[in-house]
């Protein structure tokens, strides 16, 4: 699929994540985003948008966290699941 001809509108409007303290949140939020935007632009589109539409929910799972990972590492950890989840 030729990335160039695909016009996709990224909206996370609320992400649930348990266990994490909050004052992280937004460190990893901007990690999800940054990490999503470079595994669409290398992987490509996942099938479940390339027709387009909107999902309501989507599971990205569970992941084990290693103690004393930065909220970097857990945003990152996080968009890989929810990528996974759409393939």
């Amino acid at each position: 699929m030729n990335l160039r001809s695909v016009d996709l509108d990224l909206n996370i409007e609320e992400l649930v994540l348990t266990g994490f303290p909050g004052q992280n949140r937004d460190r990893i939020m901007q990690a999800v985003r940054a990490e999503l935007e470079r595994l669409i632009s290398e992987e490509g589109v996942p099938a479940a948008f390339s027709r387009g539409g909107e999902l309501d929910r989507l599971d990205g799972g569970s992941f084990q966290v290693e103690p004393g990972s930065s909220p970097e590492e857990i945003g990152i950890q996080v968009a890989r699941s929810l990528y996974g989840g759409l393939r």
